[in-house]
């Protein structure tokens, strides 16, 4: 019987491990996470993580009411707030959407107790400006020309999402996740009101400067550029945005108005197996079987989230020359419900 272990507990160096073996596919850091930097490794890992993503997407077997709500959105130019357990595929509803409508890359926004709406909006680096403006005239002067403000001003994820559409892409909105709001402040979901009636805002920095500067180039989220005319970003398509949330607090009436609301359930046996077949591949459906029952199966206010799962499949499966006891353990462990009492 081959040992799965790396650590062994024994207090002894033991020279049986020279590289940890590979990491699950959702855990692998050396992926690229974007579409390229020209270099051939960069693009094969970039097409396999979005490989997975595309599995995921194409096999989500949405119900009824989740395509109702999303369509809801996109005639009514409203966020669509997103409730549900953690794994339940809230945030994979948003790459749906941009899939099948040929919508682009995601714009991604996570929140965390200090997020603030600026942090979506916009960044403007006034130290890095400083900086520069003072370099430049120990070394010519005062004929130092000042720099840009724009240069020194990179668009969040919401602001690139409110940017008017390019000629040839009027009508199509891009696609923002903005992921787990109600990790936020108390502050954010009222601070957000404004700019999701209105679709637009005002960078204050090139506003002030509009009669020098009536347009500036700024950074993008995406890293490209975009113009911004007298400070002013206001969109053409209002953009599709998700608003997720694990149900960890109530949320303003007045935002609860602005939005379609829609509550995800636990995943479907075909969702299930999407799931599982996109991240560890067909086996897992067999070898597995009994891990996925008891997940399909668990009490009724249980909640096991689905990358719980996918953990229990995954170290199963590397742990396959255990005993059966040792493996039993293990899922017990990665499966224990995320509401048990400690």
């Amino acid at each position: 019987m081959s040992d799965w272990r790396i650590y062994r507990g024994a207090g002894l160096p033991h020279d049986g491990v020279r590289r940890l073996p590979e990491p699950p596919p959702w855990r692998d850091f050396t992926l690229s996470r974007s579409s390229g930097s020209g270099d051939d490794g960069d693009e094969g890992d970039a097409a396999r993580r979005l490989g997975v993503q595309r599995q995921l997407v194409e096999n989500l077997h949405p119900r009824p009411e989740e395509v109702e709500a999303v369509n809801a959105a996109l005639y009514l130019r409203r966020p669509l707030l997103v409730t549900g357990n953690p794994g339940t595929g809230k945030s994979t509803l948003a790459h749906a959407v941009a899939h099948e409508l040929g919508l682009g890359r995601v714009l991604r926004w996570p929140i965390v107790s200090r997020t603030t709406l600026q942090d979506g909006l916009y960044h403007y680096d006034a130290i890095g400006r400083l900086q520069d403006v003072q370099l430049d005239r120990a070394v010519d002067g005062e004929r130092a020309e000042r720099p840009p403000i724009g240069s020194y001003i990179r668009l969040g994820p919401l602001g690139t999402a409110l940017l008017p559409r390019p000629d040839g892409e009027e009508g199509l909105p891009r696609v923002l996740l903005v992921d787990e709001l109600d990790k936020s402040d108390i502050d954010l979901p009222n601070d957000l009101l404004n700019v999701l009636e209105e679709g637009e805002f005002t960078i204050r920095e090139l506003e002030r400067s509009a009669d020098r500067e009536p347009v500036s180039e700024v950074l993008t989220d995406d890293g490209d550029k975009a113009a911004v005319t007298g400070g002013r970003i206001r969109c053409t398509t209002f953009p599709f945005i998700v608003l997720t949330s694990n149900g960890e607090r109530d949320f303003p009436a007045a935002l609860l108005r602005r939005c379609i609301q829609l509550e995800l359930k636990p995943p479907t046996d075909k969702q299930l197996a999407a799931m599982v077949t996109a991240h560890l591949g067909e086996e897992a459906l067999v070898e597995g079987e009994e891990y996925i029952r008891r997940f399909l199966e668990r009490e009724a206010g249980q909640v096991v989230a689905t990358d719980q799962l996918l953990n229990a499949l995954f170290l199963t499966q590397r742990a396959a020359g255990a005993e059966r006891a040792t493996r039993s353990r293990l899922a017990e462990m990665l499966l224990r419900p995320l509401d048990r009492p400690r």
